[in-house]
């Protein structure tokens, strides 16, 4: 005897799941649990916008809009205060440049050669060494530039008139910092590149050079471009490295061998100082937090904008 049953649709099981919904007080108990897991994350993020502008408001009562973005000294303490933000502006674009010079060849080069060249059990002890990197605490960067970086190498080469604080020791620090993001990243979008891309470029005569440099990187363009995106984000919200190495003197200057003052370097200088609460020394801190956390914010739509625009789907 055989029992006839008509073919499951997922509208079928969708309806008859959703009969069901909740059919177990638990599940609601659930629910609520992963509901308020998730908005967690949107909550922290409210809140630390509210404080940001809350301080920022009251800051902006007493420093005008336009002494703000249009001067270009910033002395918030002393007997003729000035808050022209472009000073810390320049100090990070300073190190942002010259870390991203250093760290994206290489990174790009180690990220090919992981994914084109190495043998796999090559790959498999070089990568996780690499990605060994990102887990050495800042301060340890800081304090290997101040006192190994400057007085070794910048100073015997380059002479003794290289500041102890300088731009270049924080940016060789930060391009170290931040070549595991660019390499690992890199390395995992040329990975899935298709093997079908590479034996075609083969078949037509190309070199190994060539199929890496001609089909695979622009056809992992997308995941690149994040990678960097990424990377520069975390040298714009870097503190102790910029903080020990780079100075605390803010210099409109592009100079790699200047002494320079970074918005986060800034930002650990008063955060540990003495600015009382409610001062305008103390106010400046969340406006220059607030101005960071801009400058970060359009990195990540930026990030999110190019992956979508240059992302390659294979089929």
């Amino acid at each position: 005897m055989s029992i006839a049953s008509e073919p499951l649709h997922s509208g079928s099981v969708h309806a008859a799941l959703k009969k069901r919904r909740f059919s177990r007080w638990n599940e609601a108990v659930i629910k609520g649990l992963l509901t308020a897991c998730a908005a967690v994350s949107l909550i922290t993020t409210c809140a630390i916008i509210y404080v940001l502008l809350e301080e920022t408001i009251a800051f902006f009562r007493e420093v005008s809009l336009s002494d703000f973005f249009l001067e270009t000294r910033w002395r918030p303490q002393g007997g003729t205060p000035s808050f022209g933000i472009w000073e810390l502006v320049a100090g990070t674009a300073n190190v942002v440049i010259w870390s991203l010079v250093m760290a994206i060849p290489v990174g790009l080069a180690s990220a090919i050669y992981l994914s084109e060249y190495a043998h796999p059990r090559t790959r498999s002890i070089l990568k996780p060494v690499l990605e060994a990197l990102a887990g050495v605490p800042t301060v340890v960067y800081a304090y290997f530039a101040l006192n190994f970086i400057t007085t070794g190498i910048l100073r015997p080469v380059l002479g003794n008139d290289v500041p102890i604080f300088n731009s270049l020791a924080a940016s060789i620090m930060l391009a170290v910092m931040i070549l595991p993001t660019i390499a690992s990243i890199s390395e995992d979008a040329m990975t899935s590149v298709p093997r079908d891309l590479r034996e075609a470029a083969y078949g037509l005569g190309a070199t190994k050079l060539e199929v890496a440099v001609r089909v695979v990187l622009p056809a992992a363009l997308s995941g690149v471009i994040a990678s960097i995106l990424l990377a520069i984000a975390r040298v714009v919200g870097e503190t102790m490295i910029v903080a020990v190495a780079a100075g605390s003197s803010p210099n409109l200057t592009l100079w790699p061998l200047s002494t320079i003052q970074t918005m986060t370097g800034f930002m650990l200088q008063i955060g540990l100082g003495d600015a009382a609460r409610g001062t305008i020394d103390y106010q400046a801190l969340f406006a220059v937090g607030t101005m960071l956390f801009a400058i970060t914010f359009l990195f990540n739509i930026a990030a999110t904008w190019f992956v979508s625009r240059f992302r390659e789907e294979y089929v």
